[in-house]
């Protein structure tokens, strides 16, 4: 993800939508830690305006506490959840060979659910991070299980990536 805020500056510096090029500007956009990890991946016209504006503090203590609420249930949903279904999709896989069909269905949606839970989690702590400072990142995750069919699957599952080779790459 560092490597694609990068590429996204060096476009947009060539679009001629960034007009300033400023190194401290630059280095705080393609460092910023929330998303570092998992994304989301964001344009710099979406993220530096928000470090330059001014603070409005009750606008603040409510970004805080929504931040905490859900950097909380990213947690949860990583350290709980995502690792619990990792371990069953890890037993069933160390003992692939002698499962029988219950069992082996039972290790892939286990292995399935554990990729779900690990990336919305991620997304999650990352938005409340960027939270607690008063950052909005973009969605970048939308429950891509309830998709009808593969295309909206994709479309849902890391919403900024898509978005980023749609733009850029097709």
């Amino acid at each position: 993800f560092f490597t694609f805020q990068q590429i996204i500056y060096l476009i947009d510096t060539y679009k001629g939508v960034i007009k300033e090029r400023n190194f401290i500007n630059y280095s705080l956009f393609v460092s910023f830690f929330p998303q570092l990890i998992a994304g989301p991946i964001v344009h710099y016209k979406q993220i530096i305006p928000q470090f330059i504006s001014k603070i409005n503090t009750k606008e603040y203590l409510n970004s805080i506490k929504c931040g905490i609420g859900i950097f909380i249930l990213g947690l949860f949903k990583k350290i709980v959840i995502a690792d619990s279904f990792g371990n069953w999709a890890e037993i069933g896989f160390q003992n692939a060979h002698n499962l029988n069909i219950v069992e082996a269905w039972i290790a892939a949606i286990s292995f399935s659910l554990q990729i779900y839970f690990d990336f919305s989690g991620y997304v999650d702590m990352a938005i409340g991070s960027a939270l607690l400072l008063n950052i909005r990142l973009p969605i970048n995750f939308d429950s891509p299980y309830s998709a009808v069919d593969v295309r909206e699957f994709w479309r849902k599952w890391h919403i900024t990536l898509g978005s980023f080779f749609r733009e850029n790459i097709y």
